[in-house]
């Protein structure tokens, strides 16, 4: 399968990486072709690792992820052809988190609405799947770093692209998939960013970080 990322940062590169080792083709996609940290990323990658601008990775991915910082994630759709997202599982991994203000950072979108919502709204030829985004980036591609048993949302309206994001999920290691339903659910997972955070901060670390619910 190819892979197109959008976003270049920790999150991106991890998915990246993880989808490679998969056996996937992946294209690491920023504002800019020759991007210093995707060049980085795809100088240790080895050959199935390819990079371009956002563009050329949804024009690459037959599946297509949205890494990108909240804040520029609608632009950056923007910026790409709508026929190369029209029937494209597109999953989302970003949360609308503002820094503007320092630490810990708000939400630019919350309560009526979410990022997720957003991008399905404005991008109706898309099929957008809410996934990833309430955990560290390395727990996303190594579910074992936090020991026993927990948790990963998912929300989407399509549900064979869920059911292919369940089955991604499965080859990252994942055990308990939960699905929240439609996309509107995208505002329960990114509202729980500030307890997300807060507990970073009070743990001093996010790598053992995650959710796990409990039921009767």
């Amino acid at each position: 399968m190819k892979y197109g990322v959008l976003g270049t940062g920790m999150v991106g590169q991890a998915l990246g990486t993880k989808l490679l080792k998969l056996g996937h083709e992946v294209m690491l996609g920023s504002r800019v072709q020759e991007h210093q940290g995707a060049q980085d990323w795809k100088a240790k990658s080895g050959g199935g690792a390819k990079i371009g601008d956002f563009r050329d990775a949804a024009v690459f991915g037959q599946i297509l992820l949205n890494c990108t910082q909240g804040a520029i994630t609608l632009d950056a759709l923007r910026s790409i052809d709508r026929k190369h997202l029209a029937g494209k599982l597109l999953i989302d991994v970003a949360n609308p988190l503002d820094f503007s203000r320092g630490n810990p950072p708000t939400l630019t979108i919350c309560n009526t609405d979410s990022l997720g919502e957003s991008i399905q709204r404005e991008f109706t030829e898309a099929k957008v799947v809410k996934a990833f985004n309430t955990v560290n980036c390395q727990v996303m591609v190594d579910p074992g770093r936090v020991k026993g048993e927990h948790d990963i949302f998912i929300c989407g309206n399509d549900s064979e692209s869920k059911n292919a994001v369940k089955e991604l999920l499965r080859d990252f290691g994942w055990k308990s998939i939960i699905d929240l339903g439609d996309i509107t659910n995208a505002r329960a997972t990114e509202q729980l960013m500030p307890i997300w955070i807060r507990l970073w901060t009070q743990f001093g670390t996010a790598d053992f970080i995650n959710f796990k619910i409990v039921r009767n």
